[in-house]
């Protein structure tokens, strides 16, 4: 046993009750991976308080007093008496053109999406009926469950397939949730890239995703080893006409100098975040000119490639409750929902046995000319090509007959 005394033990995916001894050098990549990147800076994710109370004056006692006694009226004669509902972000959906995208009759139906994530809790009103699949590369549960803090894959599901109180972006889409990131413990959602690249490869081989979702993200490696399992199972997607969608990362007040990997990955979407009036969101990642191989990035595959509303936006969290955040995770999913509206439409843009990624190349390229600019000069590092507008998407890729 001397000679394992300087190894590290890491779980196998597949059964958590094996380990591997592994030498400790060839670790670090993971350890990259920051809550920072998910979405959780600088505003930590927090349910929607209830409106306090304003101390009562004698003419609003009579007022109460009135409203309980007219309530008692209608109670008695069975009238309904509607409660307040908890506020809503229906402005990204309408200013995202996601909205304008449903009244034309779509829902996503007939596409496949796959979220890597922390999970879902299925026990949300919100998901009431939803059928979904699930893959656990945390543990070893077989039913959906939910490992983040403040259930991070929980909130970005519901911004997808919620429905009653506020209406997800692809609510028909079928839906698959791959765990792969958890709570360390100091309440910031982390995981191993490995994990992330199987739950990634398990979207595309396994559920056979039209879409995979990721709301998550680290940084590239430095030490001239080459790309991160994630990055490379993102590339085998992309490659195989799978369309990846990822969050450009939220470290833009101390950049590291690139948007988030996987999102990095040339043909992936990057995705930057905006606020409710339109600015660029202070925290979104800038992108570089030059990729990971110092190879120059041309349109329409520069980075971020787009941005979508992540400030303040309400979604399902634990307990029942609609929560805020912002990042670029939320921003992601509109989005993903926007493309899968998009898919829906156009079914001949989804992924095949025969196809390549020239599909992909299509559908970029239109979502770089149908952006609203947000930048002069094009592409910016921030703003990308500008701010989603899903009809406009859908009205530049047209019928579509082959790629």
């Amino acid at each position: 046993m001397g000679g394992l005394r300087d190894v590290e033990y890491l779980p196998e995916p597949s059964d958590r009750s094996i380990v591997s001894a592994v030498d400790p050098t060839v670790i670090g990549f993971q350890n990259e991976w920051r809550s920072e990147i998910m979405g959780w800076a600088p505003l930590p994710v927090e349910p929607v308080a209830r409106t306090r109370r304003r101390p009562r004056s004698l003419g609003g006692l009579v007022f109460f007093a009135l409203l309980i006694s007219a309530s008692l009226v209608m109670w008695q004669n069975q009238w309904v008496i509607v409660e307040l509902p908890p506020p809503q972000s229906e402005w990204a959906f309408a200013d995202s053109g996601i909205r304008s995208l449903q009244e034309d009759g779509l829902s996503g139906a007939g596409v496949r999406v796959c979220m890597v994530d922390t999970g879902i809790d299925l026990s949300h009103d919100a998901f009431t009926g939803k059928d979904i699949a699930f893959k656990d590369f945390v543990g070893t549960s077989t039913t959906p469950v939910d490992y983040g803090a403040v259930a991070h894959g929980t909130l970005m599901a519901g911004l997808l397939i919620a429905s009653g109180h506020q209406t997800g972006s692809a609510p028909n889409v079928t839906f698959a949730m791959a765990a792969a990131l958890q709570d360390n413990g100091d309440g910031e959602n982390t995981g191993f890239d490995k994990d992330v690249a199987d739950a990634i490869r398990w979207c595309q081989f396994d559920f056979q995703a039209d879409i995979i979702s990721l709301s998550l993200g680290g940084t590239e490696r430095d030490d001239g080893s080459g790309e991160g399992s994630s990055a490379a199972a993102t590339r085998q997607a992309t490659d195989a006409g799978v369309f990846v969608v990822a969050a450009a990362g939220n470290d833009g007040l101390e950049d590291d100098g690139d948007v988030a990997s996987p999102g990095s990955v040339r043909l992936a979407i990057s995705v930057g975040a905006t606020t409710q009036t339109g600015e660029i969101w202070g925290n979104t990642s800038v992108g570089a000119r030059e990729d990971a191989e110092a190879n120059q990035r041309e349109s329409p595959h520069q980075k971020p490639e787009i941005v979508a509303p992540g400030h303040r936006i309400i979604s399902t969290g634990e307990d029942n409750l609609w929560y805020s955040s912002s990042g670029t995770s939320d921003s992601t999913v509109f989005v993903t929902g926007a493309l899968a509206l998009i898919l829906e439409d156009q079914p001949l843009l989804k992924p095949s046995a025969s196809q390549d990624a020239s599909c992909i190349e299509r559908v970029k390229l239109s979502l770089a000319q149908s952006a609203q600019p947000l930048s002069a000069d094009g592409h910016d590092v921030r703003s990308g090509y500008g701010f989603l507008k899903a009809d406009s998407w859908l009205a530049n890729i047209g019928a579509v007959s082959d790629c």
